[in-house]
């Protein structure tokens, strides 16, 4: 089965209409992203996954809304619902498809309320934080509060990892080490590291090497060849690609572009003796039951 663990809530149910079409062409070197899409996108693209796992972005406090806007989409005034409700509303409509995570942000005053509300009433499975995006400290106490309460209810959390085109995100707040300060503090908290940490993906491997219950996705890496088969050697020379998860961050990749560079990792080098990724490892990565992994099963 292939499990999509890192994906993004549509914002429209049915097709963007033409007025709300944001195209970003930052996010990735090589072609535009659609940063506005609907159900049909989403699903679409997840092809051939069978299971995905998606979320939002609580980008301020006291804002529940995913609008893309923090990350240079342009004008998306016309999207204001609770980015949580938005998520479950969709994971409701394709239960046997879609596992929800929650976003909140650690200096709104309801934080906790909302994890339980999210937990309980919305079916939430997970939480998904990006310290850089919402610009908070990770070690924090607010932010602590979190992880104690993920901790206490078998919450996994995925938190963006590595640097971001957004000029007003602090790269340092997204920085591979930072995990290995909370997994010291809170080790029964199952943690997905986005994007391997790029471009410190060493870093991420001797964390994810060091704590048994810290993984790292792959999610949104392929478009930058020479590091992206570097990553892959790394996480293969530390002996970690059993913790390596898969992703795409739709909508900046598909599944099926995913799968096709992962299965070509190893071109960028041919004719050459430098070292190959196993093909075994990486069929492996693509098979992986990221779920059972993460306490979702």
């Amino acid at each position: 089965m292939i499990i999509d663990i890192h994906t993004h809530t549509p914002q429209f149910k049915e097709a963007v209409p033409a007025s709300a079409l944001v195209m970003n062409d930052r996010w990735r070197p090589d072609r535009a992203v659609a940063a506005t899409f609907s159900w049909g996108d989403y699903l679409a693209a997840q092809v051939p996954a069978q299971k995905s796992v998606v979320f939002g972005v609580a980008w301020n406090p006291g804002q529940m809304t995913d609008n893309l806007s923090g990350q240079g989409a342009g004008d998306t005034s016309w999207y204001t619902g609770n980015v949580n409700d938005a998520t479950a509303t969709f994971v409701r409509a394709h239960p046997d498809r879609l596992i929800g995570f929650m976003s909140v942000h650690p200096y709104d005053a309801t934080c906790l309320e909302e994890i339980e509300r999210c937990r309980v009433d919305l079916g939430l499975r997970g939480i998904k934080l990006g310290a850089n995006y919402q610009n908070f400290d990770p070690l924090e106490s607010r932010a602590l509060a979190i992880y104690e309460q993920a901790q206490k209810h078998g919450l996994p959390i995925l938190f963006h990892q590595g640097t971001s085109p957004v000029r007003n995100a602090p790269i340092r707040l997204a920085h591979p080490l930072l995990m290995d300060e909370i997994a010291m503090r809170y080790p029964d908290l199952k943690i997905v590291m986005a994007h391997l940490g790029h471009p410190w993906q060493a870093e991420s491997c001797v964390v994810i090497r060091k704590h048994p219950n810290v993984y790292a996705d792959i999610s949104g890496t392929f478009y930058r060849p020479f590091s992206f088969w570097e990553q892959m050697v790394k996480a293969a020379e530390w002996n970690v690609l059993d913790k390596v998860l898969f992703g795409t961050d739709y909508p900046i990749t598909t599944v099926a572009e995913t799968l096709d560079h992962l299965r070509r990792v190893n071109e960028i080098v041919e004719g050459t003796k430098l070292p190959r990724v196993p093909a075994e490892a990486i069929e492996a990565i693509i098979q992986r039951d990221s779920l059972a992994l993460l306490g979702l099963g």
